[in-house]
């Protein structure tokens, strides 16, 4: 069963400062999608398949970053991430909780 939302977009996109999209569908690999940014439609293709309900990468992501999504960090990459890729626990790790951080990094 293919899961669907009705907004005129394929995925979405909350926050200008985000790095992923939400599929409201499932997707393939090699389609070209759009999510709303303002008042526009912007298109990527997909470099993979992307699951109802998972993150896309709307722009290229280093090693290292933190990852936004609705305005939120949610974690950081584990590898690049190329635009137009799934975005899930094989490249992103959470950040949130962890012990490891210093006092810096953790008021980000």
């Amino acid at each position: 069963m293919e899961h669907r939302i009705e907004t005129g977009a394929d995925a979405l996109y909350m926050d200008e400062r985000d790095h992923v999209a939400t599929a409201l569908r499932d997707m393939k690999a090699g389609e070209s999608i759009h999510y709303r940014h303002a008042a526009e439609l912007q298109m990527i293709t997909l470099a993979e398949d992307i699951p109802f309900g998972h993150k896309v990468a709307i722009s290229d992501i280093a090693s290292g970053q933190d990852v936004r999504k609705y305005g939120e960090v949610i974690g950081r990459a584990v590898k690049p991430i190329t635009l137009g890729s799934h975005v899930h626990v094989h490249n992103i790790e959470g950040i949130r909780g962890r012990g490891d951080l210093g006092t810096k990094e953790a008021a980000q």
